[in-house]
C-alpha cells in the first residue's frame, strides 16, 4: 500500500467517526454555511495580484514536521499583506498536523477565497467545508474514481463551492475532468513516490481546456520557475513547504512574491 493509499483508507474511517459525532444537521446551522462564497477563480486571475496561493501546513508525510509553531492567524493575515491571491489551509490532522479550527481562523481575519485542502471521500466532508468557510474544494484525480469524482464535484457546486481538481499525469485529466470543475491544479508531486518535477506541469498545461483556470503545485521555491509556469499559461501557483519551513512564513511569501513581481515587470520592460 503506497501512501496515499494508506490516507485515503484512514480517511473513510475518520469521515465515518465525525459523521456519527456531528451529523450533518448540526453543520448546517454554522454561522458559515449560508455565507458568500468568495470565488478562487476571479482572484487567482485578478491581474493586479500575484496568483499565489499560500498554503499553511505544518507537517507533511514526505518531510516530516515543517513548522510547529505557526499561528494561523498570524501567517494567514501575513500571507495576504504579502500579495497572495488566496489561502490554502490543511485540514488532514493526522498526516499533516492540520484541523478544521485552523481553517475557522483563517476564515475569522481573512477576506479572501480558501481552499480546503483535504483528502475529499464523502459528501460530508463538503458539507463539513461549507460550515467552517471554505470557498474552494481539493478533488484529488488519483483519489477517487471519475464518476465518484464527477458526483463530489457537482454536489460541492450545489453547495456554492468552487472545485479544485488535481491531476498528476495526462491519463487522471483525461479520465477526471467535468464540466462542473473550476480549477486544474498540476500536481509536480508524485503522490506515490514523493519525487517532484516541475516538468510534470508543462507537459500538461497545453492538455488543459483553457475553459479552466490553470494552477500548478508543490516544489515551487524559486520565483524564476514561476515566471517559467507563467509564461507556458499557467494563471496560478500553490505554493506551501517553500513558505513554511521559514521561521516566519509570510515574511518569506512577501520576499518571494516581490522577487516574483520585480521579475516579471523586467521581462515586460526587455519586451517593450
Amino acid at each position: 500500500m503506497n501512501i496515499l493509499e494508506k490516507i485515503i483508507a484512514d480517511k473513510y474511517k475518520e469521515v465515518d467517526e465525525r459523521k456519527s459525532l456531528i451529523p450533518v444537521k448540526l453543520l448546517e446551522k454554522s454561522i458559515f454555511f449560508d455565507g458568500q462564497v468568495v470565488s478562487m477563480k476571479k482572484y487567482i486571475q485578478h491581474p493586479e495580484k500575484s496568483g499565489i496561493i499560500a498554503e499553511f501546513k505544518r507537517k507533511s508525510p514526505s518531510k516530516g514536521l515543517i513548522n510547529g509553531n505557526a499561528q494561523v492567524e498570524t501567517v494567514s493575515i501575513g500571507y495576504m499583506q504579502a500579495g497572495a491571491s488566496a489561502l490554502s489551509i490543511l485540514t488532514d490532522k493526522e498526516y499533516f498536523g492540520g484541523s478544521n479550527e485552523d481553517l475557522k481562523t483563517a476564515r475569522k481575519f481573512n477576506f479572501c477565497p480558501i481552499l480546503r485542502k483535504d483528502f475529499v471521500v464523502d459528501e460530508y466532508q463538503l458539507i463539513e467545508a461549507k460550515s467552517i468557510g471554505a470557498d474552494c474544494v481539493l478533488l484529488i484525480a488519483a483519489a477517487l474514481e471519475p464518476e465518484k469524482l464527477k458526483s463530489l464535484t457537482y454536489f460541492a457546486k450545489s453547495l456554492g463551492l468552487e472545485v479544485l481538481l488535481e491531476v498528476h499525469d495526462g491519463e487522471e485529466l483525461e479520465k477526471s475532468l467535468n464540466d462542473g470543475v473550476d480549477l486544474v491544479g498540476v500536481n509536480n508531486r508524485n503522490l506515490k513516490t514523493f519525487d517532484v518535477s516541475i516538468e510534470t506541469s508543462l507537459e500538461l498545461v497545453d492538455r488543459i481546456p483553457s475553459s479552466f483556470v490553470k494552477i500548478s503545485e508543490s516544489g515551487i521555491s524559486d520565483p524564476n520557475t514561476l515566471v517559467k509556469l507563467k509564461k507556458a499559461g499557467f494563471d496560478g501557483f500553490l505554493i506551501g513547504e517553500n513558505f513554511m519551513k521559514s521561521s516566519r512564513p509570510e515574511q518569506a511569501a512577501y520576499n518571494f512574491i516581490k522577487e516574483y513581481k520585480r521579475l516579471l515587470g523586467a521581462g515586460a520592460l526587455s519586451k517593450a
